[in-house]
C-alpha cells in the first residue's frame, strides 16, 4: 500500500440560531463513509470508513490509506485508541481487526480475524494501555465479546457462559462505535431490535449481568444506539427509532447507580446515534447528534436544545470546547 497525502480541502461554513454562530471545518474523504473516528487531541484525529479508507487529520492535513483483504476492501465501523497504537475493526465476516502504527510507516497488522455467517462487530474501546474490549451480534446464544489484556497483541472471545442469553432479534447497531463505554474495570453495552438492554461488567469483561431499558423497542430498527459514562454511576443513553427519527418517544434514559436503574424522559431530541459527556462540566453538559442536527444539554441530559440543522453520525471530544463529528465522507471540526 502507498500512503496518499492530500491536503484538506477547507470549507468554513456559519449555522445560526437565536444565541449562537457555529464554525465548521470539513475535511472531505473521498469515496467513503465514515462513522469511526477518534481524536487524540485538539490538532490530531483518526477515523476508519467504508471502502478501505482509514486515516488521520493532522494539524489540519488529511492522511489517507486504504486496507484490502483478499483484494477486497474492508468496511470499517469501529476505533480505538490504548496510548501506543491506534486499532479499527471492521464490521461483517471475516471479521478483522487491525493495529495501526501511529506514524502510519508500517503496514497495518491483523491481530485478530472471526469468520461465520452471523459476524458482525459494532464497537471497540479500551480502558488502559494494556486492557481493551469490543462488543458484535450474537453469533450463537450471546453478545460477541472479545477482550485483550497484552496492548492489543492478542484478543480472545469470551464464552456465552458468562454473559446473559441473547433474546430472538436482539442486536447491537454498528451507528457510532458509541454503543460500548468504559470506566475503571467496568464497561457497559447497550441493545437494540426487538428487545433493548444494557450488559454490565465490572471486571473487564469477564462476566455479566443485564437490565432492561426504558427506551422504544420490539422492532427491528428501534431501541438504544448510543451510550456514554461520566463517571462510573452516571450514565446516558439514547436511540429512538430510525425509521421514524422526528418521535421523541422513549428516545433516552439516565442512570446515577452505575446502569442498574434507569429514568426516561420525553421531548426533545427524537432519534440520535451518538451522544458524549462534555469534558470538565461535571456530568452536566452533553451533546448528541444524527442525522437531524446537533443538540445539545447543560442538565445532565434532562432537557435538550438544538444548535444545528447540520446532522453527523458520530462525535468525539477531548476537551470542552472542540467536537469532531462525521457523515458520509465528511469529518468536521466544529469549536464553540
Amino acid at each position: 500500500m502507498k500512503k496518499t497525502i492530500i491536503l484538506s480541502l477547507i470549507i468554513l461554513l456559519t449555522l445560526s440560531n437565536c444565541k449562537q454562530e457555529l464554525e465548521f471545518t470539513d475535511f472531505k474523504i473521498p469515496q467513503t463513509s465514515i462513522r469511526a473516528i477518534k481524536v487524540i487531541d485538539d490538532n490530531l484525529l483518526w477515523f476508519a470508513g467504508e471502502k478501505g479508507k482509514y486515516g488521520r487529520i493532522i494539524d489540519n492535513k488529511l492522511e489517507i490509506d486504504s486496507i484490502y483483504y483478499n483484494d477486497k476492501p474492508v468496511n470499517f465501523r469501529s476505533i480505538a485508541y490504548n496510548g501506543k497504537n491506534i486499532f479499527i475493526l471492521s464490521i461483517e465476516s471475516p471479521a478483522l481487526l487491525y493495529k495501526i502504527d501511529l506514524n502510519m510507516e508500517k503496514e497495518p497488522e491483523i491481530v485478530y480475524i472471526e469468520e461465520g455467517s452471523k459476524v458482525f462487530y459494532d464497537a471497540i474501546s479500551f480502558f488502559d494501555m494494556n486492557r481493551g474490549i469490543a462488543i458484535g451480534d450474537p453469533t450463537s446464544s450471546c453478545a460477541s465479546v472479545i477482550t485483550t489484556n497484552d496492548a492489543g497483541n492478542t484478543w480472545n472471545k469470551i464464552d456465552c457462559q458468562n454473559i446473559p442469553e441473547a433474546h430472538e432479534g436482539e442486536a447491537s447497531f454498528a451507528a457510532s462505535n458509541s454503543n460500548i463505554a468504559v470506566f475503571d474495570s467496568n464497561v457497559w453495552f447497550i441493545t437494540g431490535g426487538v428487545k433493548s438492554r444494557i450488559f454490565k461488567s465490572e471486571n473487564y469483561g469477564e462476566t455479566w449481568k443485564v437490565t432492561d431499558l426504558p427506551i422504544v423497542q420490539g422492532s427491528q430498527m428501534t431501541g438504544a444506539f448510543t451510550l456514554d459514562f461520566h463517571d462510573k454511576k452516571t450514565g446516558i443513553v439514547m436511540g429512538g427509532n430510525w425509521e421514524d427519527k422526528k418521535s421523541t418517544e422513549r428516545t433516552k434514559a439516565t442512570t446515577t447507580d452505575s446502569g442498574d436503574t434507569w429514568t426516561s424522559t420525553e421531548g426533545t431530541p427524537g432519534y440520535i446515534s451518538c451522544v458524549k459527556y462534555i469534558p470538565n462540566s461535571r456530568g452536566k453538559k452533553l451533546i448528541a447528534t444524527s442525522t437531524e442536527g446537533i443538540y445539545t444539554s447543560n442538565d445532565a441530559g434532562y432537557s435538550w436544545r438544538k444548535i444545528s440543522d447540520k446532522g453527523y453520525f458520530s462525535i468525539s471530544v477531548e476537551n470542552g470546547d472542540t467536537f469532531w463529528l462525521s457523515v458520509g465522507n465528511t469529518i468536521s471540526k466544529l469549536k464553540v
